[in-house]
């Protein structure tokens, strides 16, 4: 048997190599791997020896070469393959343990040029792993050094591995293949601003195999874009499907703000959000704005939790628990309830996820991501919002874009008072967020993700003691609303600006 070996990472390469040789296999190889194997008295051709051919074009071919790649594809039951080979002295190989130049990583750094990029782009290396993946009836094809060990106990103890394990390690290729390219495709269509390219390539790594999906029926699986994950899990249980998305929307809402925020969720959908001089006091006001919704939620906050906020959070049942950091106080605090999630995130990793993407039946929907909050403000009513209204009405509005739609925020004093979420016409969210903030809504503000296309929800806030609303404006219908503001003393503002969330 015979075994091609060329890796840039050498991860348990000298122990394979080794238990290869004992096995009565011989080895070609090129470059930095001839050495390594080499250097550990390993015994091994280099491949010019191989082919008789000096590698040329300063390393770029050396492995592209017949007697190479005959051996690697060469159908070893059909008579004129067997034929050619015998005719040109070229033998079967057997064993192609190859991996990638590190693309990925190289371009990850800030100071990588195209011209180094352009250098990472493995030719020879995709060319000799496909090679052998095809022929996998035949070809042992290894991309990955976790497969050593698969190999040689098969070799080991049956004399060849298994054709089923020759088709997974094919299989494997293909995927690592394809998200290599992916990656280039990506790098390349980025540098030419090509934001929806005509094909689109998307590559994701397994990070981890979830107890289940949406219900416990579902199968489920957390793959990542990027290598790094943008929280780290301090305690308790693993994650799930839901737990996930609910992050996701936990830190979409309180990457909007500034301002020290907590936000409480569930279900995707805020059940209270509240701004404070302290992580105590804004949860506090949080908890307030809903008490009952956020048993069994999430509270994320954008600054350091201290133990006067862990007490607090130790009263109620919480699925997880989300900031920056937390003080040895709190940690101490909050292990008292093990299965409690406990993460801390990093909000610049988080920013740089820019596109969003949803799997559909027969497709993919991708879109930037909802960055803005409006394009102009106007101001449509007689009368004219306050500086604190207007202050209040953005607050609103930063929340709004993140509930699902038809959505409508009451808020007053930096905290939400009334959330109206998911509901099929707009009156009836605005009903629902009327009747949460009761008698607080008086003299409180409300925010619509979309305009109105009637009066009613107006009707509606006035009758509960609303002073201003803002919304995106554009309805045909605007001039109904607009007068009934007027008539009533309400301001108004318009954003040019909608948050449908879906």
């Amino acid at each position: 048997m015979k075994a091609l070996i060329s890796v840039f990472d050498k991860t348990n390469l000298i122990s394979f190599a080794k238990s290869l040789v004992e096995l009565g296999v011989s080895i070609i190889s090129t470059g930095g791997t001839y050495k390594h194997l080499y250097d550990a008295n390993i015994p091994v051709t280099k491949i010019e020896a191989y082919t008789n051919y000096q590698e040329i074009l300063s390393g770029r071919v050396k492995t592209l070469h017949p007697k190479i790649h005959a051996g690697i594809l060469a159908v070893r039951d059909r008579a004129d393959h067997i034929k050619d080979l015998e005719n040109d002295n070229i033998d079967y190989i057997d064993i192609v343990c190859v991996n990638l130049y590190p693309f990925e990583e190289t371009i990850k750094s800030a100071n990588c040029s195209l011209e180094e990029a352009i250098e990472n782009i493995d030719i020879g290396g995709p060319t000799l792993l496909r090679a052998a993946a095809k022929n996998y009836r035949y070809v042992n094809a290894i991309i990955d050094y976790r497969d050593y060990d698969l190999v040689v106990d098969e070799l080991r103890h049956k004399g060849r591995t298994s054709l089923n394990t020759r088709f997974a390690l094919a299989s494997k290729v293909f995927r690592y293949t394809a998200s290599y390219d992916a990656h280039i495709a990506k790098y390349l269509s980025n540098l030419e601003n090509n934001h929806f390219p005509e094909k689109l390539t998307m590559t994701f790594t397994l990070h981890e195999k979830l107890r289940y999906g949406e219900n416990p029926h579902q199968q489920a699986a957390y793959y990542l874009k990027d290598a790094n994950l943008f929280y780290q899990q301090l305690q308790g249980k693993q994650l799930s499907y839901n737990n996930l998305q609910d992050i996701n929307a936990a830190m979409g809402i309180i990457s909007e703000f500034s301002e020290l925020a907590v936000v409480n969720l569930k279900h995707l959908n805020p059940c209270a959000v509240a701004l404070g001089n302290n992580v105590k006091l804004a949860f506090m006001k949080a908890y307030e704005g809903d008490p009952v919704s956020i048993f069994g939620g999430i509270v994320a906050t954008n600054h350091v939790i201290d133990e006067s906020t862990a007490l607090e959070l130790t009263k109620i049942f919480l699925e997880i628990v989300i900031a920056p950091g937390f003080t040895e106080k709190a940690l101490e605090i909050l292990k008292q309830k093990p299965n409690l999630r406990l993460l801390t995130v990093n909000s610049e990793i988080y920013s740089q996820i820019k596109n969003q993407a949803n799997f559909i039946s027969g497709g993919l929907l991708v879109q930037e991501g909802d960055n803005d909050l409006y394009d102009k403000l106007v101001y449509p009513t007689k009368r004219k919002v306050t500086e604190t209204e207007l202050k209040q009405l953005l607050f609103a509005y930063k929340v709004v874009k993140h509930v699902k739609s038809n959505a409508i925020v009451v808020a007053k004093e930096d905290m939400t008072l009334g959330i109206g979420a998911g509901q099929m016409n707009r009156v009836g969210a605005a009903k629902i967020a009327l009747e949460q903030a009761e008698s607080k809504a008086k003299d409180a503000v409300l925010a619509s993700d979309g305009f109105f296309p009637m009066k009613d929800t107006v009707e509606a806030a006035y009758n509960a003691g609303i002073v201003a609303i803002i919304q995106p404006g554009g309805s045909i219908r605007d001039e109904e609303s607009i007068k009934f503001c007027d008539d009533h003393n309400i301001a108004m503002v318009f954003t040019n600006m909608r948050h449908f969330k879906h």
